[in-house]
């Protein structure tokens, strides 16, 4: 039962920290900040996909779920719970350097628009100083 819970809470925080990855960069048009956190987990993000590793909370999700005593999945997290909802095909490398290409643009232009608004808050400072 534990282990059942547990691997719930694993793709949980999978989902979350996917979507974070995504769209955080729109987080920290807001709070400045949260880039400090956003940032190596979007370039992490990025390179998992783009390298095609398998995220490491993908075999401990698969491995709990086995503990439980239900059945294991074959591919990645995104093979096995986004793309179903998105493709009716499986996961393809074309996809899968796709998702990373995709995630570094969003983010490139999340930051680029980060980096305007300090340039004029920095430059209307300069000025008022």
């Amino acid at each position: 039962m534990i282990d059942k819970i547990l691997a719930d809470l694993v793709v949980t925080f999978h989902v979350a920290f996917v979507v974070f990855v995504v769209t955080g960069g729109l987080l920290v048009l807001r709070w400045p900040r949260l880039a400090w956190l956003h940032l190596p987990c979007a370039l992490w993000g990025a390179w998992v996909e783009l390298s095609g590793w398998i995220c490491p909370l993908t075999p401990l999700e698969i491995s709990l779920r086995v503990a439980a005593g239900e059945a294991g999945y074959t591919g990645g997290f995104l093979e096995h719970y986004v793309l179903p909802m998105l493709y009716p095909a499986g996961l393809t490398r074309g996809i899968q350097v796709g998702l990373g290409v995709a995630v570094l643009v969003v983010n490139v232009a999340a930051y680029a628009a980060v980096v305007r608004r300090v340039r004029r808050s920095a430059a209307r400072t300069d000025r008022e100083g």
